[in-house]
């Protein structure tokens, strides 16, 4: 009885995490084996070896902690076979020009107990480096400034793999390196949603504006096939769909 007890108390807690980790529903649309974290929720896909979609919940509590280090690690809870390796990404930098780019930021969870979790390599792809290293960082920071003022987050992250981009040189099993990344950022506030979406490809310039990268969520699903917030009415969903409602202000746009 005892173990029963334990079991489902894990599953709740589980299912809890799960459910903080989205607002209004995680994305549906593409199947993949789902990991479940305290800092965020993952859906990993064995062909591609990366992640369909990651979301998280920033809040200040979780930001703004202590300098955290990069020890990369197979996600241990993600079959072998179904995840790389931190030896698959030998040399990548030198032939592709790549960084392992966090899909959940770590300076966004520096300051949780579980923040070694974000180095899993499920929640990392090949990023250019001047993706990683511009644009996408600088909306990163836009987030935490936004979260600075007192405000919570939402956000939905993932790859879009639309033509080849390259190959690991050392990786001993089939991957699928994304061509372009998107974004969406949802604030919600009672029963009012703001959500603005991004997608940047890999080839974009380490001096680009994130700002001008923003697309309206309806894209994002039509290029990833994913339901971002599948449970919110229809009568709020429609609207902030299309674009209106955006965070630009709030993400100094």
């Amino acid at each position: 009885m005892k173990n029963l007890y334990f079991v489902l108390a894990v599953l709740l807690l589980s299912s809890q995490a799960y459910a903080a980790n989205c607002v209004h529903g995680c994305p549906t649309g593409i199947s993949g084996q789902v990991v479940e974290r305290s800092i965020y929720t993952l859906n990993n896909n064995s062909t591609s070896k990366f992640a369909n979609w990651v979301a998280y919940h920033a809040t200040p509590s979780t930001i703004d902690g202590p300098s955290r280090t990069r020890t990369w690690r197979a996600d241990p809870s993600i079959n072998s076979a179904n995840t790389l390796e931190p030896s698959d990404y030998d040399n990548a930098a030198a032939t592709l020009g790549t960084d392992r780019g966090h899909q959940v930021p770590l300076a966004s969870f520096s300051n949780t107990a579980d923040w070694a979790a974000l180095n899993y390599l499920s929640n990392i792809t090949p990023q250019a480096a001047n993706l990683n290293q511009g644009p996408w960082e600088r909306l990163e920071s836009a987030e935490r400034t936004f979260i600075r003022t007192g405000k919570d987050i939402y956000v939905v992250t993932g790859p879009l793999n639309e033509h080849y981009f390259g190959t690991l040189p050392n990786a001993d099993e089939f991957h699928i390196i994304p061509s372009a990344y998107f974004k969406v950022v949802i604030y919600v506030s009672g029963s009012t949603v703001k959500a603005s979406a991004f997608i940047m490809n890999q080839n974009s310039g380490r001096n680009d504006n994130f700002c001008s990268k923003e697309v309206t969520i309806d894209e994002v699903e039509l290029r990833s096939g994913l339901n971002i917030m599948p449970s919110l009415s229809s009568s709020i969903q429609a609207p902030i769909e299309r674009g209106l409602g955006g965070l630009k202000t709030e993400l100094g746009c």
